[in-house]
């Protein structure tokens, strides 16, 4: 795994993709590419550079949920050829640097960049007072390529980070996937619940999320479930528990088809398939029942049709362990 680095840290000299390069979707795979090939060219280290936490969240305090999470990114990136990521720790006192003081202290004394791409887009400094002309004028004063990406639209409008979380808070999650170039996926520890899903015949993995993960739009899910490399049909509810619980907070529980597995303590990676419903409330415990076990039938279609198989087959390299029971 590629290393998750200070600034200080880095090792140089350095071809720099720069920007957050949240969601890692074409256009910013554009701009690593342009890093990788002229790091290879001038042996240079092919290197991401991105701030954290987001400006906003330091200057004006808005919570800033992410797609991609530093520690995830690393494993999108190293298929991309980048050999290590470089988190800028973003102060107020940073946010005071004119575009010169970034360019000298940050991108020449700190980082040793010689190559520097960016999206056309792309401000810096003091008041976003830097755009890329500013760059280039500072980069060709000290000796740095800048590399300027087009931004990329398609027949809607541009592809951009912000666009993937309006599909994903609209729980769309085909176009979510086909936006990323993958699948969205996210996840956490299990931990222990409180038995509501075992006393209703449907026992779940409670998954603990990183608070700062975006997450899709409320509701059930058909899901596949990764554990261990394994891929696991499963249903999700992501939200709060309106008929059994309706003070409770909202929560990630996972329910695995035809599997029966101790969980506590593991890693499990989600990926939402289909938006099945929304949250409702129920008459009774009993209507709650009936609607779970629709929603079970549900997602077990959808994903044998995209799987091709059976999903409540045994993955081939599971083993012959005897079943045991899920996290309640």
């Amino acid at each position: 795994m590629i290393p998750l680095l200070s600034p200080e840290a880095a090792r140089g000299p350095t071809a720099i993709a720069l920007g957050s390069f949240d969601g890692l979707h074409e256009g910013h795979r554009r701009v690593i590419a342009s890093v990788t090939r002229r790091a290879a060219e001038r042996s240079l280290v092919p290197t991401v550079v991105s701030f954290w936490p987001h400006p906003r969240e330091v200057l004006f305090g808005e919570a800033r949920l992410r797609l991609d999470l530093p520690s995830e990114k690393l494993s999108l990136l190293q298929p991309l050829g980048i050999q290590q990521l470089v988190l800028v720790p973003f102060t107020r006192a940073l946010a005071q640097f004119s575009p010169e003081d970034f360019v000298q202290k940050v991108l020449v004394q700190q980082l040793q960049a010689q190559v520097v791409a960016v999206g056309e887009n792309f401000r810096f400094g003091a008041g976003r007072s830097g755009d890329i002309h500013t760059l280039q004028q500072l980069g060709g004063d000290h000796g740095i390529e800048v590399l300027v990406q087009p931004l990329l639209s398609d027949q809607q409008e541009r592809l951009s980070s912000s666009r993937i979380r309006r599909a994903l808070a609209a729980g769309e999650l085909g176009q979510a996937a086909e936006l990323l170039g993958r699948p969205y996926r996210f996840g956490g520890l299990v931990g222990h619940g409180r038995g509501l899903g075992r006393q209703l015949g449907w026992p779940t993995a409670n998954l603990q999320v990183d608070g700062r993960k975006f997450l899709p739009l409320e509701g059930v899910y058909a899901a596949w479930a990764w554990l261990d490399h394994q891929r696991l049909p499963a249903v999700m509810n992501l939200g709060p528990q309106p008929t059994v619980d309706p003070t409770a907070p909202s929560a990630v529980e996972v329910h695995l088809l035809g599997r029966q597995l101790d969980l506590v303590g593991a890693e499990l990676l989600v990926e939402p398939v289909a938006l099945l419903r929304r949250q409702q409330r129920f008459e009774n415990v009993e209507a709650l029942v009936d609607q779970i076990g629709r929603d079970a039938q549900e997602a077990e279609r959808l994903l044998a049709s995209a799987a091709g198989v059976g999903v409540g087959q045994a993955p081939a390299d599971e083993g012959g362990d005897g079943p045991q029971q899920q996290n309640p």
